[in-house]
């Protein structure tokens, strides 16, 4: 391990012991559709809808059976909730259908299902199974770049190459979490909060700015 990248881990370990997956679920299914719901909006935004549509239909099957007009009513704060509706039916009807409503652990399969990616399948794969993968989303990727993690030319698939390469496979998962917090509460896309930030002399966006 670097020493960049030993700082980096122990200031995440300092800012976040013990980070968590900020998306409310009570079950393995929830996690996933809650992820698939939470492209381009908040995870904030995506537990006050699931909060709603998880009591509305407490079972894979009764969301199956939704009314879609119903369903886009409850998820439209989120957004693009006509096309995440349609999803959340069919992911259903495919659960029930092909593993009698229990989600598997099988990335191939998570990832044929309408709306869920290579970063979806990850948080799924890495929050119920255990199994050591890191989802890159927007934090990750701005976070990564900016601390020499990643080039800046690198897409989603190529920065979680590059995590993977750089970060000891039992810690991924923990890792996820904290750079997903770290960018969500202190690297900020705008106003980053650089001034009390640890890491801001390896950070190329802060030596950018202070050229």
């Amino acid at each position: 391990m670097t020493g960049s990248m030993k700082m980096i881990e122990d200031y995440l370990d300092e800012l976040f012991p013990n980070p968590r997956c900020e998306l409310n679920y009570n079950k393995d299914y929830e996690l996933l559709l809650a992820t698939m719901l939470s492209a381009q909006t908040t995870d904030k935004r995506v537990n006050s809808v699931t909060d709603i549509l998880f009591k509305k239909y407490p079972t894979l099957k009764d969301l199956a059976q939704a009314d879609i007009i119903e369903v886009q009513n409850i998820i439209r704060p989120i957004g693009t909730y006509h096309k995440k509706a349609q999803n959340l039916i069919e992911i259903a009807k495919r659960l029930e259908e092909d593993y009698n409503g229990i989600l598997p652990n099988n990335r191939e399969y998570l990832e044929s299902l309408p709306g869920v990616g290579r970063k979806t399948a990850n948080v799924v794969l890495s929050n119920i199974f255990n199994i050591p993968c890191i989802a890159v989303d927007t934090h990750v990727s701005r976070v990564s770049k900016r601390l020499n993690l990643a080039k800046e030319t690198d897409n989603p698939l190529q920065i979680e190459k590059e995590l993977n390469k750089k970060i000891k496979k039992e810690d991924l998962c923990k890792r996820h979490h904290q750079l997903v917090l770290f960018g969500r509460y202190y690297c900020l896309a705008r106003n980053p909060k650089c001034n009390q930030c640890k890491l801001k002399e390896i950070c190329k966006y802060y030596m950018h700015l202070n050229k």
